[in-house]
């Protein structure tokens, strides 16, 4: 089996042009189950991400990715599915009556933990977008789960869109304290604190 290799070249790689810190700020790297939710601002977040935490947590830990990028060649299908064991969602939601967040709830009931982006598309600025409503619904659905922010710092910087070779800059990935929903917390206080907790690891807003 050659995955673990190539997770391995992979992670490697992505620490070193990145130089990337894992700053846990508000929580360990323990073996928990965890939902972390992060700013999405390039197509190698999660890549990023998911080489921060220590190899054991990154067993657990599957990145949840839209099938609509990741099902276009074989060469893609390889890495999300065979090396990064991911979690692939409709975005386009071709058929109505499925449930999308159906394959994240499956993955958790199996005890692993996963990495969401809910601004839900990649935003190159600075700052995020509206968040989905899918951390809510986790979240509800599964209570137990740590929900986790995790800022990104610089990434879409080392490489921007239509740059070939990145540019030599720091990578940091922050982990915030874990948030819980609350009693009679509506979706929209839930998701404007989430997003709130996850600006304040920004730097520019720490």
């Amino acid at each position: 089996m050659f995955e673990p290799v190539v997770a391995t070249l992979i992670t490697s790689m992505a620490r070193t042009v990145t130089g990337a810190r894992s700053l846990w700020m508000g929580c360990a790297p323990e073996p928990v189950q965890r939902i972390y939710f992060a700013n999405h601002s390039s197509h190698g977040d999660f890549v990023l991400l998911w080489a921060s935490l220590p190899p054991a947590l990154r067993k657990l830990t599957r990145p949840v990715a839209g099938s609509d990028y990741w099902n276009k060649s074989a060469v893609r299908r390889y890495i999300i599915n065979r090396v990064f064991n991911g979690v692939l969602i409709d975005r386009e939601r071709k058929d109505p009556v499925d449930n999308p967040l159906q394959p994240m709830l499956d993955a958790l009931a199996t005890g692993y933990s996963l990495i969401i982006f809910p601004e839900g598309t990649r935003n190159p600025e600075d700052g995020l977008l509206p968040f989905k409503s899918g951390l809510y619904h986790l979240a509800k659905s599964y209570p137990q789960a740590q929900v986790i922010p995790v800022w990104i710092a610089n990434l879409n910087r080392v490489m921007p869109k239509g740059r070939v070779l990145p540019l030599p800059l720091l990578c940091t990935t922050s982990f915030g304290t874990p948030l819980q929903l609350e009693e009679d917390e509506s979706k929209e206080q839930f998701l404007t604190r989430s997003r709130d907790a996850l600006l304040a690891l920004a730097p520019e807003h720490s």
